[in-house]
């Protein structure tokens, strides 16, 4: 039972040793530490709720469940306490137990079973959000073994308040996270000559607008009672002559075979400089 009972202590000093948690104090739950009246920084405190011991069997050769005499089973609920400054948001509070789970996850060789949280609620004496969290640890306690714990890696659990943690509703990716901090992409490109070029950017934008910089919306040719459009704009599903939006970015159509009437599409013409703004 040393193992168990040193269990909070051991992932408290882990977890402050991370990176990602470098500006946060991270402690145990007891013995309790004094915090800062109102509260200055981020403080993650990691306490037990229960300990549930269950015989362990294991299948022999013969696919025979043989009860392991000196190895025991373990369900243990580890206890997150989080407590954000008022200015820092209650979001902050979820976002710190998904920096806390997935290094737990996959930083670490605990065997995380399931996970959840409660509501955040308001600490008016600390001027605190709190939220109050919890994780499921699965683990073997065999005297035989040389540290008296064994805990197996994993990947797939369900975690984060009942969800799952590799779900891409929940988790960004890489892209998505740098245009969530700059929600649009501006860039500039140059026309090939062919009668459709397409622009990658990554992601699927909600709206693109394109122009040629140097050059008006339209530009009419008296010679032949033609006009060549500039610019352009879609959004979804519907657009303006010569540009569309793709999955993972957007498409621009020049030519003869892109024309309303005298009018057609000059946004891929060979040689030429082209901007555009997406927003996401």
């Amino acid at each position: 039972m040393s193992a168990i009972s040193a269990m909070p202590s051991v992932i408290a000093a882990w977890l402050s040793e991370q990176e990602p948690l470098q500006n946060v104090t991270v402690m145990t739950e007891y013995p309790a530490a004094s915090k800062a009246v109102p509260l200055k920084h981020a403080i993650i405190a990691v306490g037990m709720d229960s300990v549930r011991l269950t015989d362990k069997f294991v299948e022999n050769d013969d696919g025979v469940l043989e009860r392991q005499e000196y190895c025991r089973s373990a369900s243990i609920r580890l206890r997150f306490t989080i407590h954000v400054p008022f200015s820092q948001g209650g979001d902050t509070c979820h976002s710190m137990f998904t920096t806390v789970l997935d290094l737990l996850t996959y930083a670490s060789d605990l065997n995380i079973e399931t996970s959840g949280c409660e509501d955040i609620a308001a600490q008016r004496d600390t001027d605190a959000f709190v939220l109050q969290a919890w994780a499921d640890v699965l683990a073997d306690f065999c005297p035989a073994d040389s540290t008296g714990l064994t805990l197996q890696s994993f990947m797939s659990k369900e975690l984060l308040c009942g969800s799952h943690v590799t779900n891409n509703n929940i988790h960004v990716s890489a892209v998505e996270k740098a245009f969530l901090d700059e929600p649009y992409r501006v860039g500039t490109f140059y026309g090939d000559g062919t009668a459709s070029q397409t622009i990658a950017l990554g992601l699927h934008p909600k709206a693109v607008f394109v122009a040629a910089p140097q050059m008006p919306t339209a530009h009419p040719n008296f010679s032949n009672q033609s006009t060549t459009i500039y610019a352009a704009f879609a959004i979804g599903a519907l657009g303006s002559m010569g540009v569309e939006i793709t999955t993972t970015g957007f498409r621009v159509r020049a030519g003869s075979g892109v024309s309303i009437g005298t009018t057609g599409s000059g946004l891929n013409l060979a040689g030429t400089q082209y901007s555009y703004i997406a927003l996401v």
